[in-house]
Order: structure tokens, then sequence, then C-alpha cells
């Protein structure tokens, strides 16, 4: 081979390995790139995927500080009942209302009001319920004498439900002493549940009962707070503060239109404390500025006719059906108690005018209750 072949020859394998070089090199850097280019989509695709689904990438935060779980579990119980009632202050009549059970009202099926035993002497302390609360909440109080400290026969009532203050006059009545939670509405609100014991205290409970206005203890009737308030404004914050007070300790519970009325109350009572006033008896004799007098009884009209029977039936000569004088006190007659309060004079006691037995059923000395 001449030297010109041989170097042709070398030139040739030289490019041929120059260009298997090149090619090599191309080809690490293609990889090197194809690797790169993985990496970065790989990276789209992450970044792309917790910006849409923000759920996964919250459940990756493994150093959520403690105090932002607790916010987040106090604020999910304000979805519930149990959750609103959490957020009224401790303490607060509206606190106290959150706790009562709210249901329908119960049928009136075997109501009786006497089952209360309303004016029996419930604490033992020798006087009847209805003279207790006199002497409680009327001023400047005069007792009649031998009752053992215990009726009122005079005194000055400041009206809560009124708002005025008073003379208070038996003949006629112008106080009565109300069930601030009706009979009839603790009957139909879980009452006829209870004990005869419970019944009874219920019906003389010094916490649920308030001398009022007789009118408007009448026109009240047996009204929750959604049918009734008292027209002093005022009162009302306390007036329904005490009924939840009463219910809370008897474990009765409120109708929705109730609780819905007391809320309205209570949300312009800035914070009401639940009801804690003292309000128990006080003691035979005791009351504000005390003195006794004797009860001086009305003067008896003179009978018109002398010729009554001496059969000893109680009948009157005229046949009338009315019974004799010597069935009441002096010539005033109720022939039953509905014209009893009719003429304001309910209720009626012993030694009053006007005073029968058929009027008092129960024999405690009071009729008409």
């Amino acid at each position: 081979m001449d030297l010109s072949a041989f170097l042709n020859h070398a030139t040739k394998r030289l490019h041929r390995g120059m260009l298997l070089a090149l090619i090599a090199v191309l080809g690490l850097v293609l990889l090197a790139g194809c690797a790169e280019g993985g990496e970065v989509a790989a990276s789209d695709r992450d970044v792309s995927w917790t910006a849409a689904d923000p759920t996964p990438a919250k459940e990756t935060t493994a150093d959520a500080s403690p105090a932002a779980n607790s916010e987040e579990d106090e604020e999910k119980p304000e979805d519930s009942e149990q959750g609103r009632a959490g957020g009224s202050t401790a303490g607060t009549a509206m606190a106290m209302l959150d706790e009562l059970e709210v249901k329908g009202r119960a049928p009136k099926t075997g109501y009786d009001a006497d089952l209360f035993k309303w004016r029996s002497d419930a604490d033992h302390n020798g006087c009847d319920t209805r003279n207790d609360v006199l002497r409680r909440d009327l001023r400047d109080i005069t007792l009649k004498s031998g009752t053992n400290g215990c009726v009122v026969i005079k005194g000055t009532l400041k009206d809560s439900y009124k708002g005025e203050t008073y003379a208070f006059d038996r003949n006629p009545n112008n106080i009565d002493i109300d069930h601030i939670v009706a009979r009839s509405n603790a009957w139909q609100t879980g009452g006829a549940k209870f004990e005869e014991d419970t019944l009874k205290e219920f019906g003389n409970d010094p916490l649920n009962l308030l001398a009022v206005s007789s009118s408007l203890n009448r026109q009240k009737g047996d009204g929750d707070a959604a049918t009734w308030l008292p027209p002093n404004k005022s009162y009302r914050c306390e007036y329904v503060s005490r009924q939840i007070a009463v219910k809370h300790k008897y474990d009765l519970w409120v109708v929705k239109a109730e609780k819905a009325a007391m809320e309205r109350v209570l949300a312009n009572c800035e914070g009401e404390d639940a009801f804690a006033k003292y309000v128990a008896w006080p003691a035979p004799g005791d009351g504000d500025n005390v003195r006794t007098a004797k009860d001086t009884p009305a003067k008896k009209k003179a009978s018109s006719s002398s010729g009554s029977s001496s059969s000893g039936s109680g009948s009157s000569s005229s046949g009338s059906g009315r019974k004799s004088s010597s069935a009441g006190s002096g010539s005033v007659y109720y022939e039953n108690c509905t014209a009893a309060r009719e003429a304001g004079a309910a209720p009626v006691r012993r030694g009053d005018p006007g005073y029968a037995s058929h009027l008092d059923r129960d024999g405690d000395g009071v009729g008409c209750e």
C-alpha cells in the first residue's frame, strides 16, 4: 500500500471514530435532558394537584398548632342545640332556660286544682299559705288578734304586676296570690306525673307565689309567657327569670312558643341573673311594721224574715233553694263560687260575710279558692 492510500484510509477511520464519539456525547446529553424534563413535569403535576385539592395538603400538615385545633373544636358544637346552650353565660336566666327541655304541651286530662292543696299549711308553721304570702309581700301589716300572728287584715302592696302601690282591702278582696307558673301549666308540662307530696309542695312553694292585683291574676289565668306578661314592663325580666327558676326546680319543660317568648324578654335584660332572691315566709307574727288589731266584721243586715224553718234542714221558708243565714255569715249569700267571684269576694274565708260550707269543698275554712 502506498503512502497516499494509507493516509486516506487512516483519515476515514479517524472521521468515523470522531463521528461515533460525537454521537455518543449527543446521546448522553439527550439522556440528561430527558431526566431533567421528567423531574420538572413531575414537579408541575405535584403543584397542580396541591392547588386543586386543598384537603390532602391539610392532612399532610402534621405540625398544626394545638390552639388552632382547639378553636376548631369550639366552633363545631355551635351548630347543635347543646352548642347554643353552652354559649349562654353561666349563672344567667338564659343559661338556665337553655337547660329546660322543649316539648309539646301535654293534655289537661285529670287536672284538678285541688290536687295541689293550695293554702294548706305546707310548712307546718301554723298559718295557711295565703296569709304567709301576705305577711311576706305586704308592708305596714296589721294582723288579726287571736290568730297566732297569721291572718293579715290590713297592709300595703307594691304590686309588681301593676307597678303601683295600694292598700289591701279584704272586703271586697282586691289582692290575689298568683302561682307564677300556673298549676294548670305545670300539669301540662310534666306535673301530671308528680307524686302527691310534690303537687302539694308546688302548690304552696314560696318561690312560685306572689301577692298581686286580683284583676290581673284573673286576667292571666293559666297563661304562660307566650300568652301573658305583666303590664309593668320593668318587672318582666324578673318575672320570666322566676318562671324559669320554678320550671327548673321541678324539672318541668317549656313549649316552643313559651321558650321563644322568654328569650325575647331576656334579650332586653342585659344578662339577667338566674332568680335567686330570698322568698321564704316570715314566721307567724313577723312581717313589715307589724301591729295587731281586732278584725271588725262587717255589720250584719237585719233579717227580713223571722219565719225561717225550725226543722234544721237549713232551707229557707221561701223555698227559693237558698240556705238560711246559718249556712253562711250574716245575710250575705253566694249561691256558688261564680257568684262570689262576680261580687269580688272570692276567696271567702270562714267568718267573712257570705262564707258557707257549700263554697268550701275541702273544709279548710276558705271557699272559692
